[in-house]
C-alpha cells in the first residue's frame, strides 16, 4: 500500500537564528543560500517530492518575506495532482494570539490542518539541514512496527554524542531510552549501543555505537492530536518525544547517509566548502533524487583566462582574466574582477544585475558596482548577497581570530569573517581587524 499519500508533513521554519547571524539578519534561516544556487529550505522539501510526499505546509514566523517569495516561485504543482506547498505564518486566530513558542506549539497552532481528508501520519521536518533521505523507508519502518511515533536516528561515534540528542533501543528497534547532549562516560555508557545491534539491521556500524536523533518525526495522527491538546508542551527534542518514550511506542528508523544539522556560521561555511571539493560527502547530482530549486533564466557563466579549483560556479557569473578561484563557492550573477583571488570562501553573489544606468550612477557616487572588485584578495570568507567589494581589498583573517564585533559590515564568527548582506568595501579597504 501506498502510505505516502496518507502523510501529511509539516516542515518547521525555525526560530531567530541567533548562531546564524548576520546571515539571519534579513533572512530566516530556511531562506539561508546554499551551494551557490539553492536555499536550506530546498533540502526538505526535494526530499518530499522524491518521497511522493506532496502535501506539505512550511511554518514560518522570523523574517519569512524571502522564504515565503522562494516558495511561491518554485513549489507549484499540477493542478491534477492535488499537491501543494502551502506557508503557515505566525498569526493571530481564535485559537491563538501569540507568537509560536516552540517546535511544537508551531504545530499544535495549525493542528487544524491534520483533519484534512486521507491524512493518517503527519512527518515533522526541520527546514535547515542538509541530507537526502527517502522518507517512504521512514513510513515503512512506523507501520510495519505499529509504533506510535518513528524517529530518525543516525549512528555516530561516542566522542560526537556529546553535542547531540542519543537515544537508547532494544532488540526490536523500540525507544527505551534517551539523553540530551550526554558528556560523561557514565551517561554515555547508559544509551551505548551493540554494534552488531546496528550491523543486523543493514547498517555497518564502523565502531559507531550512538544513535543520534536527526529531528524528524513521523507520528500516528491520533497520536500527534493527542499530544498536543492535552499537554502544553512547546518542543517536540525537549518535551513531546522524551514524554513518549515512557508512554507511547516510539520506534527508531536507522539512517546512514549524509545529515548535517546548518545552525550555526562554522557548520554552514565547512558544508558549502564540502560540497566544492572534488569527492562532497553528499552528492548535489542525482538522478534519483535531485535537488529542485527556483528555476532562473540566467546565462551561461563566462570564464576568461581564469584558474579554478575545487570549486562550485553558479549560473549567470562573469569571471574576469587573471582571476584564482579555489575552493570556493560561487554564487549567482557574481562579478569577479580581473586578477582577483578568491580561496577557501563562499561568495552568494546579487539578487539582480545592475543595469548601465544605474552603474553610471553609482560610478558618479563613488561607489563600486555589484561584485568583487579587480585585484582584490578574499579568503576564508563568507560574502552575503549584493556585496560591493572594491578594487585591491583584502578580506582575510589575518590576525586569526575566534571572534570579532561587527566594523564596516564584517564580522568574524567561529574565525570565520562574514560580509553582511549589501555591505559596501571601499577601494583599498584591507581587515577585518
Amino acid at each position: 500500500m501506498d502510505y505516502s499519500r496518507k502523510v501529511l508533513t509539516y516542515v518547521l521554519g525555525g526560530g531567530r537564528g541567533t548562531r546564524l547571524y548576520p546571515l539571519t539578519q534579513y533572512r530566516s534561516k530556511p531562506a539561508v543560500p546554499l551551494a551557490g544556487k539553492y536555499r536550506l529550505i530546498d533540502i526538505p522539501l526535494s526530499n518530499c517530492i522524491n518521497s511522493g510526499l506532496n502535501r506539505v505546509y512550511v511554518i514560518t514566523q522570523f523574517n519569512s518575506v524571502s522564504l515565503h517569495r522562494h516558495i511561491r516561485r518554485t513549489y507549484t504543482f499540477d493542478h491534477f495532482d492535488g499537491g501543494y506547498v502551502e506557508i503557515l505564518a505566525a498569526q493571530q486566530t481564535n485559537e491563538a494570539s501569540d507568537w509560536y513558542q516552540g517546535t511544537a506549539d508551531a504545530v499544535r497552532q495549525n493542528i487544524r490542518y491534520l483533519e484534512e481528508p486521507d491524512v493518517d501520519y503527519a512527518l515533522i521536518l526541520s527546514g535547515d539541514q542538509l541530507y537526502r533521505m527517502d522518507y517512504r523507508k521512514m513510513i515503512e519502518t512506523h507501520v510495519e512496527s505499529g509504533a506510535d511515533v518513528t524517529i530518525a536516528a543516525l549512528p555516530v561515534q561516542r566522542d560526537e554524542a556529546s553535542g547531540l540528542g542519543v537515544m537508547k533501543a532494544d532488540d526490536t528497534g523500540r525507544v527505551t531510552g534517551f539523553l540530551e547532549k550526554p558528556k560523561t562516560d557514565k551517561e554515555l555508557d547508559l544509551v551505548k549501543m551493540d554494534p552488531a545491534w546496528i550491523d543486523a539491521r543493514g547498517v555497518q556500524s564502523k565502531g559507531r555505537t550512538c544513535l543520534a536523533s536527526m529531528g524528524i518525526y513521523l507520528f500516528n495522527r491520533k497520536t500527534l492530536i493527542d499530544v498536543l491538546t492535552k499537554t502544553d508542551y512547546q518542543d517536540f527534542g525537549r518535551e513531546v518525544f522524551p514524554t513518549s518514550i515512557r508512554t507511547r511506542h516510539v520506534q527508531v528508523h536507522l539512517f546512514d547517509g549524509y545529515w548535517e544539522d546548518i545552525g550555526t556560521i562554522d557548520s554552514f561555511f565547512k558544508a558549502n566548502l564540502e560540497l566544492a571539493s572534488a569527492n562532497p560527502p553528499f552528492v548535489l547530482a542525482s538522478a534519483d533524487a535531485p535537488i529542485y530549486s527556483r528555476a532562473r533564466f540566467l546565462p551561461p557563466s563566462r570564464c576568461d583566462d581564469v584558474q579554478i579549483r575545487a570549486s562550485l560556479i553558479s549560473d549567470g557569473c562573469v569571471i574576469e582574466s587573471g582571476a584564482v578561484i579555489e575552493n570556493s563557492v560561487i554564487g549567482l550573477r557574481c562579478q569577479i574582477g580581473k586578477g582577483a583571488t578568491i580561496r577557501n570562501s563562499v561568495l552568494m553573489g546579487s539578487d539582480d544585475y545592475e543595469t548601465e544606468g544605474r552603474l553610471g550612477v553609482i560610478g558618479q557616487e563613488g561607489l563600486p558596482p555589484i561584485g568583487i572588485g579587480p585585484n582584490s584578495y578574499i579568503d576564508g570568507a563568507i560574502i552575503d548577497k549584493n556585496c560591493r567589494i572594491g578594487t585591491g581589498v583584502r578580506v582575510a583573517n589575518d590576525h586569526k581570530l575566534d571572534e570579532l564585533p561587527e566594523q564596516d559590515n564584517c564580522t568574524i564568527r567561529d574565525g570565520i569573517i562574514v560580509v553582511g548582506k549589501g555591505a559596501m568595501l571601499p577601494d583599498g579597504w584591507c581587515g577585518p581587524g
